[in-house]
């Protein structure tokens, strides 16, 4: 990491610090909701779930895929509201630009950050399903790394929405036609295997698919040829997306 993007993402660590404990409290209280409502309301009804050749508790198989989901929605909510609010509104990214950091050291700083983001909800997250025994370590402490790597890749995508939209209201359109169709078809909540094969070729065009599969596995302690396919989609996503970002924001900003 260079000197000027450290030090965009020094300012929003500072800035996170004034108030941790309002940023704190949904990646603690969002994750426990979910599986209070569907690990263990749901779980008595549908029982057991047929993973990998085993059966494992509903409760097992969508913890994981909620912390994928917690990864996600926190690097691209900061990449997509919060960067264009410090862009737009707050004129942050042109008070950076009058300085000697590049644009390219502004974007990677934003991007690093939202990749934080996702770290920090997953260390908090990590805590909670500790608590249920649903992570086997040391094999789980690999989730820390997989949500920057990963965070990194949804903040990507997301501050290229950001450098598209005219308007805030605009980020509408990504989450409802992105992040949404992911959430419900991306493993999560159910098995892909028991879907239409369409349906299952679909769900593997999404990045969430492969993040999922990423956090069962790390969860559960176990390796599978589809994780390293899993893993290399997400290396050649982020080197997609990372350079259009770059690309958009430049752009953007520099008239």
């Amino acid at each position: 990491m260079s000197t000027g993007v450290f030090r965009v993402w020094q300012r929003n660590l500072d800035v996170y610090r004034q108030n941790w404990k309002i940023s704190f409290m949904p990646p603690l209280l969002e994750p426990l909701l979910y599986l209070t409502a569907f690990g263990i309301g749901l779980s008595g009804l549908i029982g057991a779930v047929d993973y990998g050749g085993a059966k494992i508790t509903y409760l097992a198989f969508i913890a994981p895929a909620l912390l994928a989901i917690n990864i996600m929605n926190n690097a691209f909510f900061e990449n997509t509201y919060a960067s264009f609010v410090r862009m737009y509104y707050q004129k942050t990214f042109d008070a950076m630009m009058a300085t000697p950091l590049s644009v390219e050291e502004i974007i990677t700083g934003e991007i690093a950050w939202g990749a934080t983001k996702s770290v920090i909800a997953t260390v908090i997250m990590m805590a909670i399903l500790t608590g249920f025994d649903l992570i086997v370590y040391p094999a789980g402490l690999l989730l820390i790394p997989l949500a920057f790597g990963a965070g990194f890749a949804f903040g990507a995508v997301g501050m290229y929405f950001t450098g598209i939209v005219s308007h805030i209201e605009l980020f509408n359109l990504p989450f409802f036609l992105f992040i949404t169709p992911m959430f419900l078809f991306s493993g999560t909540f159910f098995p892909l295997e028991g879907m239409p094969m369409w349906v299952r070729w679909v769900a593997m065009s999404l990045p969430l698919t492969h993040l999922v599969d990423l956090s069962r596995g790390f969860c559960y302690g176990i390796r599978t040829e589809s994780m390293l396919l899993s893993l290399g989609y997400l290396v050649v996503f982020t080197a997609v997306f990372y350079p259009l970002a770059l690309w958009r924001m430049r752009r953007r900003l520099i008239k």
